[in-house]
């Protein structure tokens, strides 16, 4: 069956059409991908701005005219970190159910965590063993462990990347202060959960996805995209460490020029990176690999799993 999965995140509306069917890979048949950054889109009170909110239900209009065009069988819609936090999600749901006929539910942080563990456990398969899970979103900061395929414990933490840079880095580049005061705010919010982690022992393998983690690793000297899903690609805390001075004394047009780095993306990257450095340091990780699934197979290989056989 072909299944359409509509990703309304912090930073774009992501809608991934996959030819799927149980007990098989999903493969990916059309990708339909708008840079929306809801986030910033937010008003001083924290709701999603009128202005927000009609171009929030053209885009998912348009994703479902896309899926409609490709010939999904079933849509799968969620909403992540911003419209989870905002303080006008009912309304903005209900605008986006009434003009659209979408019924968006909004995934809780700690279902985005178990999900994204299923994905990185599907792909890696049982040898990985225990796995260490994390994702950077726009919103926020995703963490999960276990061997099986529902984590034992799991996650979700305010430090999105896009969130971070409207929030604590106005400057380009960004202020020196600000830069240190985001790095004490990261790790102190990283450190409240390390123990929930920690008492589990080492894992086994750790894995990271996302868009932030896998432009790290590109710009630390990663394969690039084009060479396929299956190259292996690794982060070091080492090479983070390095990078992190650097992407602070750049601007957003410097970091866009760097290798694997997309524009809309670009100023983001040092509040990811701070992230990643952080995260990777509390939970002693010296190494990582990237996974190409994330939260959009995770939802759909649930989907998969609960159709009759």
């Amino acid at each position: 069956m072909r299944l359409g999965v509509l990703d309304v995140g912090s930073n774009t509306v992501h809608l991934l059409v996959v030819d799927a069917h149980p007990g098989a890979r999903p493969l990916p048949a059309h990708s339909h991908k708008v840079e929306l950054r809801l986030a910033e889109l937010l008003d001083e009170h924290g709701a999603v701005s009128p202005e927000g909110i009609d171009r929030l239900v053209a885009v998912i209009a348009g994703a479902a005219q896309a899926a409609e065009d490709k010939g999904c069988e079933d849509v799968l819609p969620f909403a992540t970190s911003a419209v989870r936090e905002a303080t006008n999600a009912d309304e903005v749901l209900a605008r986006v159910r009434a003009e659209t006929g979408i019924d968006l539910p909004i995934l809780s942080g700690p279902d985005e965590a178990r999900l994204t563990f299923l994905a990185v456990r599907r792909w890696f398969g049982w040898s990985a063993g225990k796995l260490l899970v994390l994702d950077i979103g726009g919103g926020s900061l995703e963490i999960a462990y276990g061997t099986d395929e529902e984590p034992y414990a799991a996650a979700s933490l305010p430090l999105g990347a896009g969130r971070l840079t409207s929030g604590w880095l106005p400057g380009d580049p960004p202020d020196a202060a600000d830069v240190r005061a985001l790095r004490r705010h990261v790790r102190a919010q990283i450190a409240r959960t390390v123990g929930e982690f920690s008492r589990f022992g080492a894992p086994d393998h750790v894995v990271a996805t996302s868009k932030t983690f896998k432009q790290l690793a590109r710009i630390a000297g990663a394969a690039r995209s084009a060479d396929g899903l299956y190259v292996q690609r690794d982060l070091t805390r080492k090479s983070l460490e390095e990078w992190v001075p650097r992407l602070a004394a750049m601007t957003t047009a410097e970091r866009a020029a760097l290798p694997g780095v997309s524009e809309g993306r670009a100023s983001q990257l040092l509040a990811g990176a701070l992230v990643a450095e952080g995260a990777m340091d509390l939970l002693g990780v010296e190494e990582l690999e990237i996974c190409p699934w994330a939260l959009r197979e995770g939802v759909i290989l649930r989907r998969l799993d609960h159709l009759p056989t």
